[in-house]
């Protein structure tokens, strides 16, 4: 049978085009699902990652399928002496010719990027001042066209993405060949190789189905990259899933099992683990350890003589390879038909909180498989199957912090402790995540006026237990706790609170009764709510037009209110502390004064106030004017009312400060704090109380005590993720928006694009504080408040762009991370911007066809 081979070599002389080596924001990926690609990993470096590429290939390309295969080595060094591209490249051209493969196949081998020693060794260009140079293009390539008897043929295509010349760890040969290459540059050309490099080649549908891709990594596991990051947390937004290259011989087996639960811990999927046999047995203890999850695959002994050339070895692995390949194909199969599944699966099993299923379709159902810091990863099925990020705008309802980098350090102390403590019991001990937790929220949000902590489950259940404390304080401050001791026959008096209008403070009964009347306290949500307070309509503050405005509600609207008090020239003026002796004070602090005094006409006694400082989240986002609240906790302690603040959602950074009471100027005697509190990772909730709260409590009998507790009080779990997550926010080094004093974040949200989004048609007002960009819709009767479908389009043209929102009505908002770079904050306000100008389009268009 006659076998016809033409080879070519392409080397062009390179144009010299070097890489910034500015930071970027990370990419999006967005990466197809019609063919299964995989990341390959070794256990340590040279345990043959690329013969299994290589063997892959083989079994793949050489079969009587026509068939694509992209093998991508994104970092190489060694180069050009050592290329595993090369060597995948040909060996599967000589395996080609050895096993007379009916189907022709193109081969190519390309190298993308090069450092200057690289350029200089294949190319001769003698370019001797490195010094200020990054990376180049090599543009160097070579192609082989080897013909079967079939004219219909495959295609392999190898590509090194970027090549530096010593044989060291990449981050040394970066560094000493001046060509560092940032984690964000390399994920983008990996995005694009992994996106265009089977397209390219023209193939037919039905060839496409006989596609894979695989990505070999450079060292073992926890290799550093070119920048120094390890290459598992470089490569992690892809999360591609692993085949792990394991390690045959003597310590073989802790090796591969460090490896594996390194990427187990970063949120991997390992299909499948293999390596050469050494006469060790490997594969039995490490299937024990596994306990046959992940499949264990041994290759023959790798020949020692590195004279070789490896074709008998190929030919004896070929059974191997080949039930390595059908592994891989049935994971990605079986993955794929579960993302399809997985929308009418969750309609026909969930009853999603807050959630009307009436209006839910299934594909508005968005399938999330995983996180990476801020971003979610999502499937995609529009007409082709992809994964897509999108940047988590709502925070997962408050809650997340983490950018990847603390997402991973979560990941592992949380393990640590989970090893170490499990679960124990919390009344009477001590254990080390509980203590240090305690003691940073004490030194830090309750810094100078709270000295107890109360542990407890979520936000709403810390509301409950700050109410507990609160009354019993009144009751014990006005002599009630002493008159109940005494006869305990005597008629209980009835205690309320003192609330605001659009408060929020959860869902458990207790927390809802302290709450004005809503559509989340109206009868269908809670028959039994009769709302026990006295509910203040509170001024609230926001930006229009690039001004910063005072709306007064109608009982706060004196004759003689001089226009300079209904609008500020910024933000900082309406926190200014300035304020406490405006006209304005005054008029705030005789109103209250007469509210309580009216108050207390009635039989039931104000037994405590409680509030959410500065913004009211659920509520639709609303800032209370400061100096508003300030003066009511002024009058309140006067009259020895306790004060709650609720910080569930305000608390550790959300608004700028590490707490809102900062912003205030003004302590409570209590605070509840939850969400961001262990970086959103799992919950957990503090009431944190001043000492004489805490006293209040004390006596001669246990039922004095505050009788209220959960099973999973303190669990070490999240007392160990708050500890982590408090220190590392308000760390300069691993978080860079703190500002030089460390009390406050930098400006995450650009003040031109603040005011330019604040003066759209569509817009009617805007608040822009700390993590939070919120805005309100214009718009009217049933297109306004929280049943309100009015933004739904506008949010589903915003998930097309990559941001994930979910609406307060016809208020929407974004919110980011204490972390999170201005630079990302500004591309969400510029795409938010774009969105608004087709929002209001159609809206025109719209009214314009119900008119006609």
């Amino acid at each position: 049978m006659l076998r016809l081979r033409r080879s070519c070599q392409h080397f062009r002389r390179p144009f010299i085009k070097f890489l910034s080596t500015a930071v970027t924001p990370p990419p999006a990926p967005h990466l197809p699902l019609s063919h299964p690609t995989y990341i390959v990993w070794g256990s340590n470096t040279s345990v043959g990652k690329s013969l299994v590429s290589a063997g892959l290939a083989s079994s793949f390309l050489l079969s009587d399928s026509p068939s694509q295969f992209l093998y991508l080595k994104p970092i190489q060094t060694g180069f050009p002496s050592d290329s595993d591209s090369r060597f995948v490249f040909q060996k599967i051209s000589s395996l080609f010719q050895r096993r007379q493969a009916h189907l022709s196949l193109l081969a190519s081998d390309h190298v993308l990027k090069a450092s200057l020693p690289v350029l200089n060794s294949v190319s001769g260009c003698g370019i001797v001042n490195g010094n200020e140079l990054a990376m180049c293009d090599l543009g160097r390539y070579e192609d082989q066209l080897l013909v079967g008897q079939s004219g219909i043929g495959s295609r392999l295509i190898c590509k090194t993405m970027y090549a530096w010349k010593e044989a060291v760890s990449p981050h040394l040969a970066a560094e000493r060949e001046s060509g560092p290459v940032d984690d964000a540059v390399v994920l983008q050309s990996l995005q694009s190789c992994l996106t265009t490099g089977l397209e390219a080649s023209g193939e037919s549908d039905d060839a496409k189905t006989r596609a894979m891709c695989l990505v070999e990594t450079a060292g073992g596991v926890a290799s550093p990259g070119p920048s120094g990051s390890l290459q598992c947390d470089l490569y992690r937004p892809f999360r591609l899933p692993c085949l792990l290259v394991g390690d045959g011989q003597l310590g073989g087996i802790s090796g591969t099992i460090s490896a594996y639960e390194t990427l187990k811990l970063r949120g991997y999927d390992v299909a499948a683990i293999i390596f050469a046999d050494n006469g060790l047995a490997n594969e039995v203890p490490l299937s024990s350890h596994l306990r046959n999850r992940v499949p264990v695959l041994v290759l023959p002994p790798i020949p020692a003589d590195i004279t070789d050339d490896l074709m008998d070895w190929f030919d004896t692995s070929r059974n191997v390879f080949d039930s390595l390949k059908e592994i891989l194909l049935s994971a990605h199969s079986k993955k794929i038909n579960n993302l399809r599944e997985m929308p009418k699966k969750a309609m026909n099993v969930f009853w999603w909180p807050f959630t009307q299923h009436k209006l839910v379709a299934d594909e508005a159902v968005t399938v999330i498989d995983s996180r990476c810091g801020e971003n979610f990863t999502v499937f995609k099925d529009q007409g082709s199957e992809f994964m897509t990020q999108q940047f988590d705008a709502c925070a997962s309802w408050w809650t997340q912090g983490p950018d990847a980098a603390l997402q991973t350090e979560l990941a592992s102390d949380m393990g640590y402790a989970t090893a170490r403590f499990g679960h124990v019991m919390f009344p009477e001990n001590v254990y080390e995540p509980a203590l240090e937790c305690a003691e940073l929220l004490l030194d830090g949000v309750g810094k100078g006026w709270a000295s107890r902590v109360y542990f407890s489950d979520n936000g709403s259940t810390a509301i409950e237990i700050a109410l507990k404390m609160a009354f019993r304080k009144f009751s014990f401050d006005h002599g009630i706790h002493d008159a109940q001791e005494c006869n305990a026959e005597a008629p209980r008096p009835e205690l309320m609170v003192l609330a605001l209008n659009g408060s929020y403070h959860g869902d458990t009964l207790g927390a809802m009764e302290a709450q004005a009347p809503s559509c989340y306290t109206g009868f269908l949500q809670q028959p039994w709510y009769s709302g026990r307070g006295v509910f203040l309509d509170p001024p609230t503050v926001y930006m229009h037009g690039g001004k910063w405005y005072l709306s007064l509600p109608d009982g706060l609207q004196p004759e003689n209110m001089m226009p300079e008090s209904v609008f500020f020239c910024s933000r900082n003026e309406v926190f200014d502390e300035k304020r406490d002796s405006s006209d304005l004070a005054g008029i705030y602090s005789a109103y209250l004064s007469q509210q309580l005094s009216d108050s207390s006409k009635f039989n039931s006694l104000l037994g405590a106030l409680i509030m959410e400082p500065v913004i009211q989240g659920a509520g639709g986002m609303h800032m209370v004017d400061p100096l508003f609240q300030r003066v009511l906790v002024k009058e309140c302690k006067k009259q020895k009312i306790p004060v709650i603040f609720d910080e569930v959602f305000t608390g550790f950074w959300r608004l700028g400060c590490e707490t809102a009471a900062e912003l205030l100027h003004c302590a409570p005697d209590i605070a509840c704090f939850a969400k961001l509190m262990t970086g959103g990772i799992i919950p957990l909730s503090a009431t944190l109380a001043s000492n004489s709260v805490f006293e209040s409590f004390i006596g001669d009998s246990k039922l004095e005590a505050l009788l209220h507790g959960h099973s999973y009080s303190a669990h070490a779990l999240g007392c160990t993720a708050a500890a982590k997550s408090i220190k590392w926010f308000k760390n300069p080094q691993t978080n860079q928006n703190i500002n030089s004093e460390g009390k406050s974040l930098r400006e995450l949200w650009d003040e031109n694009l603040v005011h330019l989004i604040s003066s759209h048609p569509a817009v009617k007002r805007v608040v822009a504080l700390g993590t939070l960009f919120a805005l309100e819709l214009k718009a009217d009767g049933p297109d306004a408040g929280y049943a309100s479908q009015y933004s739904r389009s506008l949010l589903l043209k915003l998930r097309e762009d990559g941001i994930y929102m979910r609406p307060l009505g016809n208020v929407i908002y974004l919110m980011c991370g204490p972390c999170t770079k201005p630079d990302i904050c500004s591309q969400l306000l510029i795409k938010l911007r774009s969105r608004l100008d087709e929002f209001i389009s159609e809206s025109a268009e719209s009214l314009k066809s119900c008119h006609s």
